[in-house]
């Protein structure tokens, strides 16, 4: 076994993040998951926001959201996230998480709790 240095993208990235979502999902309850993708889209059909999430048994896990810079302020993110969170007890939720770092959006899901 060896360690290997690697300074660009690889496919290798994409398959730890689905070996440690395979571990994750091992170690919770039992449940299906399911996706909950919210996008939105200017009228030629270009991404400007979207939120990436996923149900599985009480929880929703909400893995990206992100609204282009010069949209930002505007109100997009809350209405995804809250759209997010009634799609999630539709599917009978009851908890969620995400991960976020200090220069992104801390304060943002505090303030909705």
């Amino acid at each position: 076994m060896h360690v290997r240095l690697e300074n660009k993208e690889s496919h290798k990235a994409q398959e730890i993040g689905d070996l440690i979502r395979a571990y994750n999902r091992s170690k919770r309850e039992e449940a299906e998951s399911e996706p909950l993708n919210l996008y939105v889209e200017d009228e030629k059909g270009n991404l400007m926001a979207g939120l990436v999430a996923e149900t599985f048994g009480n929880w929703l896990e909400i893995e990206y959201l992100f609204v282009r810079e010069e949209l930002r302020g505007q109100g997009i993110g809350s209405k995804l996230l809250q759209r997010a969170e009634n799609e999630a007890k539709n599917r009978n939720c009851r908890f969620s998480f995400v991960n976020t770092y200090q220069f992104q959006a801390p304060d943002f899901y505090l303030s909705h709790g």
